[in-house]
């Protein structure tokens, strides 16, 4: 909150800068304060025209309960213009909108062909296999929900709860607090699940290879 007080002070004093409006809309996301969020962002892509901000924008629409209009966002004109990192954020953003929605099988198709494919992770590729398994298991695919939840713990910098979350899956137990992740054989049982075929419904979509593996 003294983040989104300081924005607006900076707001009342220079509102015509996009950069000020801009942070006040994402000091105002952060505090859960998705209207304010929406109208601040709004103006500030009005002041400078870039979209970047676009999966703050959407996913205050999800914090406003309003999925429908955050699955919108997707066909805004401007999103062939993003760079990958900020169109992989939408695409996590739109795929949790479809789960909202009671679509978990369109939240799976809108993350499998980015989650799938080849090349070394990327900084924001642990949010994108969590958001994947996350639709894989509203979709009712546990195990493969399993194997990409461990794939996410296996690269994630303590950003997500990715390895609990496949503990929870294949044990139906939270997972220990002073449960060595590196060691879990919980984690080394799902890693198990990676000969698993690419498929639509048999098997386990292959993550993406690992550096050292990739030529």
């Amino acid at each position: 909150m003294t983040a989104l007080a300081h924005a607006r002070a900076a707001a009342d004093r220079v509102p015509r800068l996009s950069a000020v409006r801009e942070a006040v809309g994402i000091a105002a996301y952060h505090a859960a304060e998705y209207s304010t969020a929406l109208l601040e962002l709004r103006a500030a892509r009005r002041m400078d025209g870039s979209a970047h901000n676009l999966p703050l924008m959407a996913d205050s629409e999800r914090g406003l309960g309003r999925p429908e209009r955050a699955v919108a966002y997707l066909r805004d004109p401007q999103v062939e213009e993003l760079d990958p990192a900020t169109r992989a954020e939408l695409l996590i953003v739109i795929s949790g909108a479809r789960r909202d929605l009671a679509q978990p099988e369109a939240a799976v198709v809108l993350l499998r062909d980015l989650a799938t494919a080849k090349g070394s992770p990327e900084p924001w590729t642990a949010r994108l296999w969590y958001a994947y398994a996350e639709a894989l298991l509203a979709a009712g695919r546990a195990e493969d929900a399993a194997h990409w939840f461990t794939s996410a713990a296996g690269i994630d910098e303590g950003e997500t709860d990715a390895a609990a979350r496949a503990y929870l899956i294949t044990t139906g137990q939270p997972l220990p607090d002073d449960t060595d992740l590196e060691q879990a054989d919980t984690l080394e049982s799902v890693d198990a699940l990676d000969g698993g075929v690419n498929a639509e419904g048999d098997g386990v979509d292959e993550p993406r290879p690992k550096p050292d593996e990739t030529s």
